[in-house]
């Protein structure tokens, strides 16, 4: 079993607006496509974790209508604007817009802003922030008259610019500082007028998010809506269709905080102004520990309604939290919200409706978490039937991890039962 990068993040880089930014919940175009090329214009997909988009674009552009949720606020900012259908003169309009803004940002004494971002000296160097400063006062404080599409274009051609400059490496799956004597920020050309060094990034940024828009366009209307997938009945629509196809890939239980490399765009555009509302928004998300997040975390009991039916979940739960009692409290607290979100995503679903998860195990100290066996454990305990685990690579740290889907299916009748000898059968 191969490593598989063009099931990853990796594999949208290039893709048009699925490459508009670099962010760990991405995750394979490649893969969503093969999922949905099973079904067509008939069906309704439901995307409860959507992430960067990748599900709810790709079925726009496949012309299958689609509903996302996501619970932070500015990924689903970003996924409505991948989603938006522009007009023929906008990317024209955002060049000359970019271009405008350029000029402003090269003036002597030109007006800047910079976010509240704790130890924002450890992103990017004086000089860098300045210019960058000045960029996005004159997006955010345009001199003449400007569409709000291309002025939510030019920010993202301002995140790719700031990310491009700040001293971090996207070698791994998370972001990460670069260590001191490394090179600063990801652009080759010298650092020698930081101001003209980010203008000219910037420019490029606005010409490539131009040239994306017309690569592989939505053809119909999907939808995103602020909510959380633990309660979907409650987040999605109320004049809802009965989902027939559901194409995600939530959160794996690693302790990877998504809030900690969105936390630069977040502060910049104005949806965090201090690290307690980032550690309170993870707490919301299932698998958050970024920030308050933790301390929350250590006053977590189990409800009493959460038991997860999968054999010997409390003796894992139990090995984990000897290393760490925190970590065991964590899996544990996973769980318990996945099959909240389970269980509520019946209520939403027609009937023979598909289910298609992408997941990955995780092991914590000597204790391999079998992710892919409790979350089939749960959709069995929820009535799903058909349940099975495919293996679809091995991922890029230890050697003992794998990305997974996990397929279920509504019954088509209530009698039926869930087919646990397949999903047993799958998972051995």
């Amino acid at each position: 079993m191969g490593r598989h990068d063009h099931l990853t993040f990796r594999g949208n880089v290039a893709l048009g607006r699925h490459g508009w930014l670099r962010l760990t919940p991405a995750y394979s175009l490649h893969l969503v496509r093969r999922l949905l090329a099973r079904y067509g214009p008939h069906d309704v997909v439901l995307e409860p974790f959507s992430g960067t988009g990748t599900t709810p674009l790709a079925c726009a552009a496949a012309g299958i209508r689609c509903h996302a949720v996501d619970i932070n606020p500015f990924l689903v900012w970003l996924c409505k604007l991948k989603l938006t259908r522009f007009d023929d003169g906008v990317p024209a309009a955002v060049v000359k817009a970019a271009a405008r803004v350029a000029d402003a940002a090269r003036e002597p004494g030109a007006p800047a802003w910079q976010p509240d971002l704790h130890q924002i000296e450890k992103w990017w160097d004086a000089p860098t922030l300045g210019a960058l400063g000045c960029a996005w006062e004159a997006i955010r404080k345009p001199r003449r008259p400007r569409a709000p599409a291309v002025t939510e274009l030019l920010s993202i051609a301002f995140c790719r610019t700031m990310i491009q400059t700040a001293h971090v490496s996207l070698g791994h799956q998370s972001m990460s500082f670069k260590k001191p004597g490394d090179d600063v920020g990801l652009l080759s050309e010298p650092s020698g007028d930081a101001r003209q060094t980010v203008v000219n990034a910037f420019l490029a940024a606005a010409r490539e998010v131009a040239d994306s828009l017309v690569v592989e366009p939505p053809v119909v209307d999907c939808e995103v809506v602020l909510g959380d997938s633990r309660h979907l009945p409650a987040a999605l629509p109320s004049d809802r269709p009965r989902y027939t196809v559901v194409v995600t890939s939530p959160p794996y239980p690693n302790r990877m905080s998504y809030i900690r490399e969105l936390r630069p765009y977040m502060y910049w555009l104005g949806y965090l102004s201090n690290g307690r509302a980032a550690g309170e928004l993870d707490w919301q998300a299932i698998g958050g520990t970024w920030g308050c997040a933790t301390s929350l975390l250590n006053g977590w009991t189990p409800n009493g309604q959460g038991q997860i039916p999968f054999p010997h979940f409390d003796r894992i739960v139990e090995e984990i939290g000897r290393g760490h009692a925190l970590l065991g409290r964590y899996v544990h607290k996973y769980f318990e919200d996945i099959k909240s979100h389970i269980v509520g995503l019946r209520d939403v679903l027609a009937p023979g409706a598909h289910c298609h998860y992408i997941v990955g195990n995780s092991k914590f100290y000597d204790t391999l978490l079998p992710v892919e066996g409790i979350y089939a454990a749960l959709f069995e305990d929820a009535g799903f039937v058909d349940v099975g685990v495919e293996t679809i690579r091995k991922r890029t740290s230890k050697k003992e991890l794998f990305e997974f889907i996990v397929h279920a299916h509504v019954p088509h009748r209530p009698r039926e039962r869930s087919a646990r000898g397949v999903a047993r059968s799958s998972r051995t």
